[in-house]
This record gives structure tokens, sequence and C-alpha cells, in this order.
């Protein structure tokens, strides 16, 4: 099982869009996926077409140890979800308190073993929620706009994850950078393109998510992008990394 966090403290980097169309992509490929939803504002739960604030079973009452994890989860888009809600939002406050924190969601999770991959989409902040999701991944992918400023804040990033692998999570390790909001026409994006394969090597996927109406037009209609648009280039995109990602995971 591949358990992949996709985290970055900035918003607005197609981050809950890449879990979306990630996960979906790979579930139309044959594989078992399960997306969880670790941010309060539930941009993920919502651009699925559920209604977040009317569930009554989600991450929020699986950390508070009030339901087991699979009773949580919803089957929809082919896949399986593990919602969140506002109620999260206080989770922070609610369980800093409590013995081995940073664990709860990797206890949680235990049992859950049939998934082929488990997609974990991150708040835009480096707190107690994506500290559990850091202690329970084995991957981190990182979306970064192919825009000025993209590395900016990169650093604190890259400084948590080392402190989770060094201290709580051995196995830790960033295995994909996903270029977002790419337009090949524009010098720039280019530019940023190279500073990125500088910074990171090889963690640089191939295949760059282009920018594309359709891929922020889907969540307003709850669907991802292969369902509201196929023929788009976001869905050829997302199709091209899903294929990447397979392929990376076979040779490593």
């Amino acid at each position: 099982m591949r358990l992949i966090a996709l985290t970055n403290q900035k918003g607005g980097v197609g981050k809950t869009t890449s879990t979306i169309n990630i996960g979906v992509g790979l579930a139309n490929m044959g594989k078992k996926v399960l997306l969880m939803d670790l941010d309060p504002q539930a941009n993920l739960t919502y651009s699925m077409g559920l209604q977040a604030h009317e569930l009554d079973k989600t991450i929020y009452e699986v950390l508070k140890g009030e339901t087991a994890a699979r009773d949580a989860l919803i089957e929809t888009h082919g896949v399986s979800l593990l919602p969140s809600s506002i109620n999260l939002s206080g989770a922070e406050i609610e369980l800093s308190g409590v013995a081995g924190r940073e664990f709860l969601l990797k206890e949680a999770l235990r049992d859950l073993k049939e998934f082929d991959y488990m997609l974990l989409d991150c708040p835009p902040s480096l707190g107690l929620l994506t500290l559990n999701a850091l202690t329970t991944a084995n991957e981190v992918y990182i979306p970064l706009q192919t825009e000025f400023l993209a590395l900016q804040g990169m650093s604190k990033l890259l400084e948590t994850i080392d402190i989770v692998k060094g201290r709580l999570n051995k196995s830790l390790a960033i295995t994909g950078i996903i270029g977002t909001l790419y337009d090949r026409r524009k010098n720039l994006n280019n530019e940023v393109v190279d500073k990125i394969k500088g910074h990171f090597g090889g963690k640089l996927f191939t295949t760059l998510i282009r920018d594309n109406v359709a891929l922020a037009e889907a969540p307003s209609y709850g669907k991802d992008i292969y369902s509201y648009k196929a023929n788009s280039s976001g869905a050829e995109d997302y199709k091209a990394l899903c294929k990447e990602i397979i392929r990376r995971g076979n040779n490593g």
C-alpha cells in the first residue's frame, strides 16, 4: 500500500484538485483508493459533491475515538472517502493534550489494509493535522504552482518533513513534486519549472498540470475532471500523471 500525503502550507496550489483527480484517475486504472480530507474547510469533501456540514461521521469523530475509520467511509466517484467537517477546526486544541497525539491518525487507519493507495489531503498549515498525516504517510507529494514565489516558504515545510522523518517516521520521503497551473507559453512558468528541477531534481513529475478552467469548474458540480470534461487538458494531464505515479511505484 502507498500512503501519500499531499501538502503545501500555501493555499491555492492545486492540492485538493490533485488529490481528487489523482485518486479517481488511479481508481479508473483499477486501483483501490482511499482519499482522506484532513482540512477543516472540507474542500475535498465538498468538491466531491458531499455536504460536509450534514455528515455525522467524519475524520473528526475518528481522531476523537468516537467512531471507527471504516464506519466513516463513504463510497463515491469510484473511491472511498474519509470526509472532513468544520468540527475538525477544534481538533488542534482538543487533541493537543492527548498522549501520542501525532499518531492518532496512524492508529485509526491500522485496520484499513485493503487499499492500493491512500491519499491524504492536508490543510494549508503545519499544525497537528498535517503532523498526523506526515506521521502516517510514507510518501509526500508537494503540489507547486509554476509561478513566481513558488519556492517561497518551502524551507519551513521541508524542515518539518525532516523533523518528522528524524523523530516520528523514518520511512517518510518526498517522492513527487507536482507542477500546477502551468502555461508553456509563459517564459516565467518555464523558468520556474527549471528552478524547481534545480531544487528537487528528478522528484518533479514530468507531467505538468496545465492551467485549465475545467479543473476550477469541476468541484462546483461535485465532479472529478474525468466525469466533468473528459476531453479537457486537465483530464489529459491528470491521467498522464496517474500513469507516471504507477510507473514510479513499480520502479521503486
